[in-house]
């Protein structure tokens, strides 16, 4: 019987690595070191796999095939981009419980959309190269990293429950997985920032600050509340991506947060924050 043992919630900003050096030393200081943490954190869980929850950001589709949410679960590489720091290569996945996710998914009316050969982007490949790689070293053995892609780039969206009932799927697929599998599952994505708009650069601490007590909290119910409507007026369109965090707060067993670190940083066009899932068992712990 596998089971989720934890999780995180992490950014994945492209622009850090574009202009690594724009935003203050004490600042870049804080956020590389709270992926090395994270890093740190994951390898303390003794996890066999991961699953990385991204968003396509209208590079890896196009118009011309929008899905709602997908699961690679066979041959990886990427990421696709060209950026600076990160590498293309292979991937390690895990057919095996991707499989059984998609599987136990149709029996829940979960009808996941599949791809066997997948090409990932930046929303993956930074938090498995930057936090699931260094905790590689750190056990000395590899990590299968299963790809979990929402619509929350360009509409239309997932909806934040929708979301949400993914996490829970996912949680019950792994627990009648059929292996010692000890799973983390991330949710990838920043908080409040306006993509290709006027507003570019522009961060709401509000906003972040709110959802990273939400995560504390473990309040799954608040954090699925959100309209689109109010997501975009207050920390406009690439704070869509909050749907990740959603995914992967509902597939941790009576979750609780606590935060990292957490930075609004407008040089790098985003609000960055960092937030390990505890389960339910360690709460009073």
């Amino acid at each position: 019987m596998g089971k989720i043992v934890g999780g995180f919630w992490m950014p994945h900003d492209p622009v850090m690595f574009v202009a690594p050096e724009a935003p203050d030393e004490s600042i870049r200081d804080k956020i590389w070191g709270a992926f090395e943490a994270c890093a740190q954190r994951l390898a303390a869980l003794a996890p066999t796999s991961v699953i990385i929850v991204g968003c396509d950001h209208f590079i890896l589709f196009g118009p011309h095939c929008l899905p709602k949410y997908l699961i690679g679960i066979a041959e990886l590489d990427g990421p696709v981009e060209s950026l600076p720091g990160l590498s293309r290569g292979p991937i390690s996945n895990h057919p095996a419980l991707a499989e059984h996710i998609v599987i136990d998914g149709e029996a829940r009316g979960i009808d996941w959309t599949v791809a066997r050969s997948f090409t990932v982007d930046h929303s993956f490949s930074i938090p498995q190269q930057l936090v699931v790689q260094p905790a590689e070293k750190v056990l000395g053995r590899t990590l299968p990293c299963i790809p979990v892609y929402l619509a929350c780039g360009a509409d239309p969206y997932i909806s934040l429950p929708r979301a949400a009932d993914l996490g829970r799927q996912i949680q019950r697929a792994v627990a009648t997985f059929d292996a010692d599998e000890r799973v983390v599952i991330i949710g990838s994505g920043g908080i409040s920032h306006w993509v290709g708009t006027a507003l570019m650069g522009q961060v709401s601490e509000d906003f972040d600050r709110e959802i990273l007590e939400l995560g504390v909290l473990g309040d799954i119910a608040r954090l699925t509340a959100y309209s689109n409507e109010e997501i975009i007026e207050r920390a406009g369109n690439g704070a869509m991506e909050i749907r990740n965090f959603a995914c992967a707060m509902a597939a941790v067993p009576d979750a609780y947060g606590e935060v990292i670190a957490y930075e609004p940083v407008p040089e790098w066009v985003t609000g960055l924050g960092f937030l390990q899932l505890h389960t339910g068992k360690g709460r009073d712990e």
